[in-house]
């Protein structure tokens, strides 16, 4: 698997390529969380969010799909008694209905063939009120970030899509959500997070 096989060099690319974004989101993510949240994160990777959303949180159940991300995120947040790291599929939780008071989805989406199932689990498993954050890479200008995407790409990444910030916006409102609040992370290659609150 792909991010099995970046997962140890993948906080270097990112801090060297991406440095201020790849922290600063982490941050600006944490800002949406209360002390007593349980938060499900979906797409951990190394734990590059996990990290600020731990310090927040009364627990944080941080989950991937890749062995070798979940070892990173392991090693990253063991300082953190209120974390979990498991393996787990965005599209398939395994989890009861309405369970979290957050959950969090960062840099995944624009790499599923189906994203509306994952936007569908995120929105079951959080409780009403609880809010759906979803941060993604976007390019804000003409060959933004196209450079380092290429250059994923060619290491085997498959990204099914790419969004700018108008595209995203438009992605949320294909699917339904219409009262989505939305904060970029400015940068070399910005990330946009979106807010959807759950009714």
């Amino acid at each position: 698997m792909f991010w099995d096989k970046v997962s140890p060099l993948y906080d270097l690319f990112e801090s060297v390529y991406n440095g201020k974004v790849y922290d600063g989101t982490g941050r600006k993510v944490a800002e949406f969380i209360d002390p007593s949240d349980e938060v499900l994160e979906c797409a951990c990777g190394t734990g590059a969010i996990s990290i600020y959303i731990a310090q927040k949180c009364s627990k944080l159940v941080a989950t991937d799909l890749a062995q070798g991300m979940l070892r990173q995120a392991s090693k990253k947040c063991s300082k953190y008694s209120n974390v979990m790291v498991r393996k787990a599929d965005i599209t398939n939780i395994k989890c009861k209905d309405e369970r979290f008071d957050k959950v969090v989805a960062g840099n995944v989406i624009h790499l599923l063939p189906e994203p509306e199932r994952a936007l569908h689990e995120l929105e079951r498993v959080v409780k009403p009120g609880g809010k759906i954050i979803i941060p993604t890479y976007i390019n804000m200008s003409k060959g933004t970030g196209t450079a380092a995407v290429k250059f994923i790409t060619l290491l085997g990444a498959d990204f099914k899509q790419q969004f700018d910030l108008d595209t995203y916006k438009r992605f949320f409102e294909d699917m339904g959500y219409k009262d989505v609040m939305y904060h970029v992370v400015d940068g070399r290659m910005p990330c946009a997070i979106a807010v959807i609150t759950k009714k």
